[in-house]
């Protein structure tokens, strides 16, 4: 038997400023982004940028690659 390769498609965000970045508004984002089925995979923060960088993964369905293939 053939095992399937497993898909992802992936998520990538700045979000602050050089001011900084809230723990809030990260939270929010981090909590809105799992109801959508999204794992984070890496944080950074860019050095003396005072902004947060998040890389999210989640397996590629059907629905979802319908949906990437619609004009915005």
């Amino acid at each position: 038997m053939i095992e399937e390769i497993k898909q992802w498609e992936y998520r990538v965000q700045t979000i602050g400023s050089i001011f900084g970045t809230r723990d809030e508004n990260i939270e929010a984002m981090l909590n809105e982004w799992g109801e959508q089925g999204w794992e984070v995979t890496h944080v950074y923060t860019p050095e003396g940028s005072g902004k947060v960088t998040v890389v999210a993964k989640r397996p590629l369905s059907n629905a979802t690659r319908r949906l990437r293939s619609m004009p915005a």
